[in-house]
């Protein structure tokens, strides 16, 4: 069989008998906290009973799944060079209420309008992701220290921010702040023509977000970016060793920098799918954790695009049946059970299929090594 089949089929079983794992062990928990895990996991897959309601459960799960699948490509580009960025939590919160108020500071042509609020979150979010690039590359700091010490900063500057200069007009009896709302030209249009190409119902809300077609490029760029260029051969080749990518003419600073800087523009879009196609603005009360959730969507896709993807389409689901689950009585805590368990079985999974792949790589050597016979150089 190829090494490359091998592996492959390795990955997936074992991130089978991970989820079945996850499974057996959220069953425990449920027993434990007094509901019926026959009737919960009934509920995981309870969609509705009427075409809207179905529609609308799969509008929600994708919805949750765009932004987590920007989260987990921003983390995987930086655990490609071995940084571990946890700043996309606030490197996305600065970035996101940065683009909302100065989306409402003009008003031009739906396509310059959203892509000027494109750029400037991607700004942001590279430009604070450089402050703990800098501080690795110039003084040696841990990038898991500033990047924690910075969450703290941004999520506390965009909550000054959103109750101070960047506030709008509170209507009374609103309990929350934000920015002032974004022009219509800014509202990314959504995809809510796919129902309606099968003669479904439009899911209610802002429906399908537009973003998702962002983020689909935005994976395809990311792969194409670091599996079939040279600035991720460099990256990688820096990340495994940095004295020998040195040798060989790779600037591992200057990588560290541009990995850290890739990977906090990609988070700085993390708060656009919200922002364009739902809230139009940014509030007190827009989602957290993102970030942090980003991290385990990145270990569970093993840092590929589609698996990334595959990760982030789980979460969503996960989170979508929380509703579903509060109806059979069962705690919604039980989603964050199996979210931590089957990331952490998936990574004891990974690190055991890989070194199951790398014994049987070095038995094919071995055995080849053996089978050759020596070549006589005649003088």
């Amino acid at each position: 069989m190829p090494a490359g089949l091998y592996r492959a089929l390795l990955t997936v079983a074992g991130a089978m008998a991970a989820i079945v794992l996850a499974v057996a062990i959220s069953s425990v928990a449920i027993s434990a906290a007094g509901a019926s895990p026959q009737a919960a996991f009934a509920a995981l897959f309870n969609f509705g009973e009427t075409e809207r309601a179905v529609v609308n459960g799969i509008t929600t799960m994708i919805n949750r799944a765009v932004p987590l699948f920007i989260a987990g490509l921003a983390v995987a580009v930086g655990f490609r060079m071995n940084l571990f960025n946890i700043g996309v939590e606030g490197q996305y919160r600065i970035a996101a209420i940065c683009a909302a108020y100065v989306g409402t500071l003009f008003t031009a042509p739906a396509p310059i309008q959203i892509l000027v609020i494109i750029v400037v979150a991607a700004a942001v979010g590279g430009l604070y992701a450089l402050i703990p690039a800098l501080m690795k590359v110039g003084r040696g700091v841990n990038e898991v220290i500033s990047t924690i010490m910075l969450n703290y900063i941004a999520i506390n500057l965009a909550a000054f921010l959103v109750r101070g200069p960047f506030t709008g007009v509170r209507e009374k009896g609103q309990l929350t702040t934000s920015t002032p709302p974004l022009p219509e030209s800014a509202w990314f249009p959504n995809l809510n023509v796919l129902f309606e190409m099968f003669g479904l119902p439009a899911p209610r809300g802002g429906g399908l977000w537009g973003f998702l077609v962002v983020a689909i490029l935005l994976g395809l760029g990311v792969w194409v970016l670091l599996e079939r260029t040279r600035f991720g051969f460099e990256v990688k080749a820096s990340g495994l060793n940095a004295s020998a990518a040195l040798a060989s003419g790779v600037n591992p600073k200057k990588m560290v920098i541009s990995a850290m800087v890739l990977s906090g523009a990609i988070a700085g879009l993390i708060g656009l799918p919200e922002i364009l196609g739902d809230k139009h603005n940014f509030g007190s009360n827009f989602t957290p954790g993102l970030g942090f959730l980003g991290i385990a969507v990145a270990l569970l896709g093993r840092n590929k695009p589609a698996g990334i993807a595959v990760a982030a389409l789980l979460f969503g689901f996960l989170d979508r049946a929380q509703g579903p689950l509060q109806f059979a009585n069962v705690p919604p805590s039980v989603i964050a059970i199996m979210q931590g368990t089957i990331v952490l079985l998936v990574v004891v999974a990974n690190e055991i299929t890989s070194r199951m792949a790398l014994r049987r790589e070095e038995r094919r050597a071995a055995q080849h090594l053996g089978t050759n016979t020596p070549v006589e150089v005649k003088a």
